[in-house]
C-alpha cells in the first residue's frame, strides 16, 4: 500500500462552523489548518489544530476554546481569560490591551485538543501553564512580556 493519502477541504465563515458542529455532535475530533495570527505565538497561521468536545464539566481558565462569533457566524479560537455575568471572556493570546469578546455558552463549540506544527505536536500554551497564560493575557501583561522575551534572545 502507498502513503496515506489526505485531501483538505477550505471552508470557511458559517460552513466551517457548521462542519465543526455536526462532527463534535458525534463525539468525534475535527481537525482543521488555523489561520491569522490572534493566537501567536502559541498557536501559528498554518498550525493543525484539533478540536474536541467541550468537556461535560464546561471549559475552565485557559483553555483555548473554539467558538462561534456571534456577528459574522464565522469560527474563532481564542483563550478563555474569565466570566463576565453569565457569559465567558475570551481573547487572543497576541490581543494588546485589557479587552476580551464575550461569548454566550450557546455559542462555545469545542476546545483545542492539539496543536500540530510542521508534523510535529506542540503543547505549550495547553497545559498547566494555560492558567497563568488566561490571567496574563486578561490583565493585558502577555503580549509585553513576550516581547521582552524576544527582546533578550
Amino acid at each position: 500500500m502507498g502513503a496515506e493519502h489526505r485531501s483538505e477541504i477550505n471552508l470557511s465563515g458559517p460552513a466551517l462552523v457548521a462542519l465543526l458542529q455536526a462532527v463534535l455532535a458525534r463525539g468525534a475530533d475535527f481537525r482543521f489548518r488555523a489561520s491569522g495570527s490572534s493566537m501567536h505565538p502559541f498557536i501559528r497561521d498554518g498550525d493543525i489544530l484539533v478540536i474536541s468536545p467541550l468537556p461535560a464539566r464546561g471549559p475552565a481558565p485557559g483553555q483555548v476554546i473554539a467558538y462561534r462569533q456571534a456577528q459574522s457566524g464565522g469560527l474563532v479560537v481564542h483563550r478563555l481569560v474569565g466570566r463576565l455575568g453569565g457569559d465567558w471572556l475570551l481573547r487572543g493570546d497576541n490581543a494588546t490591551g485589557k479587552a476580551g469578546e464575550t461569548v454566550a455558552t450557546g455559542d462555545l463549540l469545542g476546545v483545542v485538543s492539539s496543536i500540530e506544527r510542521n508534523g510535529a505536536r506542540r503543547r505549550m500554551g495547553l497545559g498547566p501553564e494555560r492558567q497563568l497564560l488566561a490571567w496574563l493575557s486578561r490583565s493585558g501583561r502577555l503580549v509585553p512580556l513576550i516581547q521582552l522575551l524576544r527582546c533578550l534572545k
